[in-house]
């Protein structure tokens, strides 16, 4: 890429097309094109054909997704699947059309098996059953990969896949209905700690409600008290988690300086798992981080775990090797992170 190269950034409002925005433009790229969901619902097939055909970008960076933990990835799984295969499928295509020079598709690690060995490798892809509360998120990702790589091998494009594992960082989603489970374990604490300290006026403004009655019956129903916090099933799943920015800086160097032709052997009569996972390679059990959580945040109450909800996949370790052979690997360690992040969720709402 050049910097005065005509980047979009689909999803750049989100935890992971914020992230690559500020990498790029702390690099000195600066001829980007945004759009908010209002100006363009990546949905509507007309609407992402007439918007390539108008802006014509060299570059392009798929982050838009609709996304949400277990009990969204459940509840809405006909959303998932549905918005998610369209929003691929419409920019994709329109990139191929449009001669795009580059594109690079974000999923995430949920695409692989349930009882996937570990660490997961790019080729244990498609060998086993998917997690069922995930499955149809997980779906529309395995076929957003294989859109790229059949792009590439019938048309001769230049979409890259990647596969981050759990991100956190600066813009992330903190609704605890449908947030991830670091970030929706941040804000249970800290909303936990400002009870049982009687920060009323913090607690109202966090919520958005006018009494601590209404707050109280709100965060009753997630599990949050001036004396504990209730956290999902027993806290033995491992999970490993990864800096937002550390997140970006990888996809703007696979951008900058990879190809598919490097995610695959040449000589392969069949290409396959061409896609290439992004994480740290090191993974920590639910326990371990919502100790380390309460910690950061100063809560003194109790962690009680709900041995009726589902644990979800009982570990999720990403094999980085091929990413590290392509010559990148993380930086920021779990703990600076969380630090980070939790600084930024106490400025962004006081």
């Amino acid at each position: 890429m050049k910097k005065d190269s005509k980047i979009y950034i689909a999803g750049h409002r989100g935890l992971v097309g914020s992230a690559i925005l500020n990498n790029l433009k702390q690099k000195g790229y600066h001829n980007f094109i945004t759009k908010t969901h209002k100006e363009l619902d990546l949905t509507d097939q007309l609407a992402v054909a007439n918007f390539f055909n108008a802006e014509k970008p060299d570059y392009v960076f798929l982050a838009a997704a609709k996304v949400g933990g277990i009990v969204a990835n459940n509840t809405y799984r006909a959303d998932f699947i549905y918005d998610n295969l369209m929003i691929q499928n419409n920019v994709i295509h329109q990139s191929h059309v449009h001669g795009v020079k580059k594109l690079l598709f974000l999923g995430s690690t949920c695409i692989y098996p349930k009882h996937c060995p570990q660490p997961m490798k790019e080729e244990y892809l498609l060998t086993d059953t998917l997690e069922y509360t995930n499955e149809p998120y997980a779906i529309a990702k395995i076929a957003g990969i294989k859109l790229c790589e059949s792009y590439n091998i019938q048309y001769g494009t230049n979409f890259i896949a990647v596969m981050p594992t759990n991100l956190y960082g600066p813009n992330d989603n903190f609704d605890l209905e449908k947030s991830h489970v670091l970030p929706a374990l941040i804000r249970k604490m800290h909303l936990a700690k400002l009870v049982s300290e009687h920060r009323d006026a913090e607690v109202l403004k966090d919520l958005g409600v006018h009494t601590m009655d209404e707050a109280r019956a709100y965060l009753t129903r997630f599990g949050v008290g001036a004396d504990q916090v209730e956290i999902w099933g027993t806290g033995t799943p491992r999970r490993e988690f990864l800096w937002s920015e550390d997140m970006a800086e990888a996809c703007v160097f696979l951008m900058e300086h990879r190809n598919f032709e490097d995610t695959h052997n040449s000589e392969d009569l069949e290409i396959r798992n061409t896609h290439i996972n992004i994480g740290t390679g090191v993974d920590i059990s639910i326990k371990e981080l919502a100790e380390t959580i309460k910690k950061i945040v100063g809560f003194k109450g109790d962690l009680v775990f709900n041995l009726e909800k589902p644990d979800g996949t009982m570990r999720k370790l990403t094999d980085v090797s091929k990413l590290n052979a392509l010559g990148w690997s993380h930086q920021v360690e779990l703990v600076e992170g969380i630090n980070k992040v939790y600084e930024w969720y106490v400025q962004s709402k006081y």
